[in-house]
């Protein structure tokens, strides 16, 4: 017997349960991914007008990542809704290519996976999501993108054209140092946002200009009055090394400012060079007092996100959402819960996740929960996560594993009529409190939908096409959960696949 065939039985015309993964999940994208949430789903999410953080642990499986692509969904629906007061997101979930440029900073020992991430800072974490903001947000300027897909992140020429002079230093200021983009080189880009912004530079020039002013008077001296054998005479260079001395003093301290900043910035490569060519497009007097990532602290880090979110909100966007997710997924943690735990330990501090205007979301595996029921009372009033909306387990109940599997089995039926239902495919003697209980055992959705798949392959393997039976029994019901059940413990104790 065909499964195709079962399935077609039920007006079912694909399989509910054949993807694993919520990214690569086109049912739950198409038909679930409005409609099934988890039940502490408005805890997680709060309210996009005045979000708040929320800190998730659940295993794998448990739907982080599909919570994660929801709110992503609703939030687009609110900036969608709310143009004037819309939500700026950031999706922090490929750590790979910042553990890479931060591994590069180290040598011998240190390198080693398991010792690296003990030099991981909170400020790796700010500079990783400056990073990502400014670099979507200078993108939108340069290269705009006003089609429908993409309204609820464009900006307008208008709002551009609305931003204060400072405001505009303040972007380019934050465009050297975190916009991080491999389309075209850094200084090109840079240059492209400056006209953008209609921002000048001409005053920036006047070393350069009085440098070749004293070389030219001096030079034109030496003729008018000598000939070119007066240029042996020391006081003639020294004079033009005079008018070169200031340019030349700017460019020195602008290299060291701009390589103590490649220095520090760990999480992806500057090149000391290019960033001395933009900084010397901003005058000095612009540039001074400013704050520069150049040190192995937070504090210069808080004022540029301060000054990010004051462009932003001229831009449309009153708040921030960071979307935390898929941390044990990276090559260097390796699922590793220590690893994990020290990457994620820095992030934990009251004063980041309650910034004013900004909104974590952190999405994150059950296995570090073990670390943070030992940890001391100094990192509890770091964190305080007692004030961070806490969900220490993602837990589904029989009931809600049912529902899900319900709403799955209405988005594939031909007309995703309300009237269909998993216990369809059971025989009648099968209660729905049983399958309910039976459920209950999976713990999480994926687990779910391995088992059901399974389970509908074992029972068409039973029958052949000539002689079907369109309902699963509850012999074949519990002898595949056994079966699934022994996997399933094999799993948990990483010796399988689940």
């Amino acid at each position: 017997m065909k499964v195709q065939q079962f399935l077609d039985h039920h007006g079912i015309t694909e399989n509910p349960f054949g993807q694993e993964d919520a990214q690569s999940d086109h049912v739950f994208k198409e038909f679930c991914l409005n409609g099934t949430h988890h039940p502490v789903w408005d805890k997680i999410f709060s309210n996009p007008a005045n979000p708040s953080t929320s800190v998730v642990f659940g295993e794998k499986g448990a739907g982080k990542t599909a919570i994660r692509m929801q709110m992503n969904e609703q939030l687009q629906k609110h900036n969608a809704n709310h143009p004037e007061s819309r939500v700026f997101v950031i999706e922090y979930d490929n750590f790979n290519p910042f553990l890479d440029c931060f591994r590069e900073r180290y040598s011998g020992r240190k390198r080693r996976p398991e010792r690296l991430l003990s030099y991981w800072r909170l400020w790796d974490h700010m500079d990783a999501i400056l990073s990502l903001g400014v670099t979507q947000l200078i993108g939108q300027i340069i290269e705009p993108d006003n089609s429908e897909e993409n309204n609820f992140r464009s900006v307008s020429k208008s709002q551009v054209a609305n931003l204060s002079h400072l405001e505009r230093r303040d972007l380019l200021l934050l465009a050297a140092f975190y916009d991080h983009s491999l389309d075209m080189p850094a200084v090109l880009r840079w240059n492209r946002l400056r006209k953008k912004l209609k921002f000048g530079y001409w005053k920036t020039e006047w070393e350069r200009g009085l440098g070749f002013l004293v070389t030219m008077v001096t030079v034109g001296l030496v003729f008018y009055l000598g000939d070119w054998k007066d240029f042996r005479q020391w006081w003639i260079w020294l004079i033009m090394f005079a008018g070169w001395a200031p340019w030349l003093w700017r460019q020195t301290t602008l290299m060291w400012k701009a390589w103590r900043v490649t220095r520090e910035v760990r999480v992806f490569d500057h090149l000391p060079n290019a960033l001395r060519k933009i900084l010397m497009r901003i005058e000095r007097r612009e540039l001074a007092g400013q704050p520069i990532p150049c040190r192995d602290r937070s504090d210069d880090r808080y004022e540029l996100l301060t000054k990010f979110q004051t462009i932003l909100k001229k831009l449309g966007f009153t708040n921030i959402v960071i979307l935390v997710d898929r941390v044990d997924e990276p090559h260097l943690v390796n699922g590793s819960a220590e690893r994990m735990r020290d990457l994620l330990w820095p992030m934990f501090d009251n004063k980041l996740l309650k910034h004013p205007g900004v909104a974590f979301k952190l999405l994150l595996p059950s296995d570090v929960v073990y670390y943070l029921q030992r940890e001391e009372k100094e990192f509890y009033e770091r964190s305080r996560l007692d004030k961070q909306n806490l969900v220490t387990s993602l837990d589904w109940t029989g009931e809600s594993l049912y529902d899900v599997a319900c709403d799955r089995v209405r988005a594939c039926s031909k007309d995703h009529g309300s009237g269909h239902s998993i216990k369809d495919l059971f025989d009648d003697e099968i209660s729905e409190q049983e399958l309910i209980s039976q459920f209950a055992q999976l713990r999480v959705p994926r687990h779910l939908f391995k088992f059901l798949y399974r389970l509908i392959v074992d029972h068409c393997n039973r029958y052949t096409v000539d002689n079907p039976s369109w309902k699963i029994n509850r012999e074949t019901l519990h002898k595949v959960l056994s079966l699934f059940q022994r996997d399933l413990e094999a799993f948990d104790r990483g010796m399988g696949t689940g």
